[in-house]
């Protein structure tokens, strides 16, 4: 499957400006409403994955998956799951 460098970069300024819409709720003490906390800190995760695309750089996808299992661990999400199973299999 090829994906649209086009679509990809969307894609990619959406997440981008998200983390910076939310921002504000970033903490694992921040008393906002733990979804929009959840949200802020996938944001966060993957924002620097977010600029790579749009510069048409790559990136390492099990990088992106540890950093949204630390937002996991911190917020007691269980986010990285359904990231991690566009990783390949690994026999």
């Amino acid at each position: 499957m090829s994906v649209d460098p086009v679509q990809a970069k969307l894609l990619a300024q959406a997440v981008y400006e998200i983390r910076l819409l939310l921002g504000g709720y970033l903490g694992s003490t921040n008393p906002g409403k733990l979804e929009v906390r959840q949200a802020a800190h996938l944001a966060y995760a993957l924002h620097n994955e977010a600029l790579s695309v749009l510069h048409g750089r790559e990136f390492d996808p099990t990088a992106a998956i540890t950093a949204i299992r630390r937002t996991d661990a911190m917020l007691g999400a269980d986010l990285s799951p359904r990231f991690a199973r566009h990783l390949p299999q690994e026999d």
